[in-house]
């Protein structure tokens, strides 16, 4: 299980070469550039130089499983890789590996017919263009997906769109040309054959762009989270992802891959924290001693490390088990794992913060932004208490008598 194949294993290598080369050195130009930008929801220039670089080195849409599109890596495979992007905030779109484009990718190439592979999938593939995912609503309560009531109506040979969505990460950013949207077909269907999920341009008339949404101040730029509201948005027939009432279906084989993609990035970012406490701890000075003396500094450490490593264990089984037995059956790990490992980078994020002092919530370190931004993971792609209780249903089943 723990083997890395010799393809994996040298894109592994190849990958931390570019991190040192390439991304570290110019974080800090990333953010100038994004902060200092007429247009801070424009493409960033030193992204989109080290793009080209990246598909010159061959590192380049690493994720699709078994597919005809990417580098054919397993989950397994790719959750290694995953993780090592995940250490820096601009390494993923550089790579093309960025949410919510991977998993709409994943969708299009999962569920799209040719003519929508051809029209989205392709321009995605290559970096031309972005994307968002029109989910969640700001009126009723997502985490219960049934309750999405935005409105896709059939009318001749179009669909007519009315409603209201929010966190559509990714739909500010200039680049970003295609939302897919969850909606209800038939509210008289079966409770999860009601919904279907749409492809919508975003250049379409009623699309409105209402306003960019912070987490805890920060804005995103120039990714961006949106609020967007359809209006009598109208769409050809053939926008249709696989059918209608066919949107849970799609979420599922959607989230999944999502999950494992979210929780090896936050592998990578509590192990990223970890380096700089431990540094922090033996370069500072206390009380006449290296913060690193202190018991109950190195009691955090220890602690960090035994978090991490559990957390990326499990990690790693869940996606072998997607490899091997397939998502449906690993839903219980994806679950938990959901659950563990934005609640483990938190806690290892907030010891590295205390450790550096006020430096940590400052902007000179990415500890103060990387915490609002794991922070957001215990809602995404389903809150905690949802997973948990899934986990919960799933484990008690076992004991259930016949």
């Amino acid at each position: 299980m723990f083997e890395l194949s010799d393809k994996a294993k040298k894109l592994q290598a190849q990958l931390n070469e570019f991190m040192d080369a390439h991304i570290y050195p110019n974080e800090h130009k990333h953010h100038e550039q994004v902060e200092q930008a007429e247009n801070r929801w424009a493409p960033v220039p030193i992204i989109e130089e080290l793009k080209v670089k990246a598909k010159a080195a061959g590192l380049w849409n690493l994720f699709l499983p078994e597919s005809d599109f990417g580098a054919g890596l397993t989950n397994f495979e790719y959750a290694h890789l995953c993780e090592i992007m995940g250490r820096s905030e601009m390494a993923p779109e550089v790579f093309n590996c960025s949410a919510p484009d991977t998993g709409n990718m994943e969708t299009i190439a999962r569920y799209g017919n040719k003519e929508q592979q051809e029209q989205w999938l392709k321009p995605l593939l290559a970096g031309e263009i972005r994307s968002c995912f029109s989910m969640t609503e700001p009126d009723v309560a997502s985490s219960d997906a049934t309750n999405i009531a935005c409105e896709i109506r059939r009318e001749g040979d179009e669909y007519v769109i009315n409603g209201k969505k929010w966190w559509s990460s990714g739909a500010m950013t200039t680049t970003s040309k295609i939302a897919i949207v969850m909606g209800k077909t038939d509210p008289d269907a079966p409770k999860h054959q009601q919904q279907s999920m749409i492809l919508v341009p975003l250049d379409s008339p009623g699309v409105k762009m209402v306003r960019p949404l912070t987490v805890f101040g920060y804005d995103h730029a120039p990714h961006g989270h949106a609020e967007i509201h359809y209006e009598n948005v109208r769409v050809p027939v053939s926008n249709m992802l696989l059918g209608e009432g066919r949107g849970f279906e799609i979420a599922q084989g959607r989230l999944g891959p999502g999950r494992i993609h979210h929780c090896m990035r936050t592998i990578g970012v509590a192990e990223r924290a970890l380096e700089l406490m431990c540094k922090r701890a033996n370069e500072r000075e206390a009380f006449g001693k290296p913060l690193s003396s202190f018991d109950s500094i190195r009691k955090d450490i220890a602690r960090s490390r035994i978090e991490i490593e559990q957390a990326r264990l499990m990690t790693l089984k869940a996606a072998h088990m997607m490899d091997t037995v397939g998502n449906k059956v690993a839903r219980q790990e994806i679950a938990m794992i959901k659950v563990i490992a934005p609640s483990m980078a938190l806690k290892v994020i907030d010891r590295a913060i205390q450790v550096h002092g006020g430096a940590g919530v400052s902007q000179d370190t990415f500890l103060a932004s990387a915490w609002a931004k794991v922070r957001t993971l215990r809602l995404a792609d389903g809150p905690d208490e949802v997973h948990l209780d899934s986990v919960a249903k799933l484990e008690l089943r076992q004991y259930r008598q016949s």
